[in-house]
């Protein structure tokens, strides 16, 4: 059986990608951070929406970042903003959705898959 990764996403990148999402602080605060848009948030201001702060913020962010879904940079002094990788998280899409459906035959007269 052949697999076609949509955009070069290896199996195993997507795998672990996912499992950076296996955590429901980590989907929150990726949940808020998409919400934010591109310009992204200050981690001050992630951490009041997400209700989670200091060293377990900084943990799942540690997460995030190394599977591409969060970028972070300075910006001013001291200001962390952060902001969702909409790239990452489309190219996610594209691999999940790229093969819907290759394995279904066509259906047999009178029945449809809507």
């Amino acid at each position: 059986m052949k697999h076609h990764l949509s955009d070069d996403l290896s199996l195993a990148r997507a795998a672990s990608t996912f499992a950076a999402l296996g955590s429901e602080q980590r989907l929150s605060v990726l949940r808020c951070l998409v919400r934010a848009g591109p310009d992204g948030l200050s981690i001050g201001e992630l951490g009041a929406r997400s209700g989670i702060t200091g060293s377990t913020l900084t943990h799942h962010m540690k997460i995030l970042t190394q599977a591409g879904l969060v970028t972070q940079a300075r910006q001013g002094r001291s200001i962390i903003c952060i902001a969702a990788a909409y790239d990452e998280m489309e190219a996610l899409s594209r691999f999940l959705l790229s093969e819907c459906c290759a394995d279904i035959e066509t259906p047999p007269e009178g029945h449809r898959h809507d």
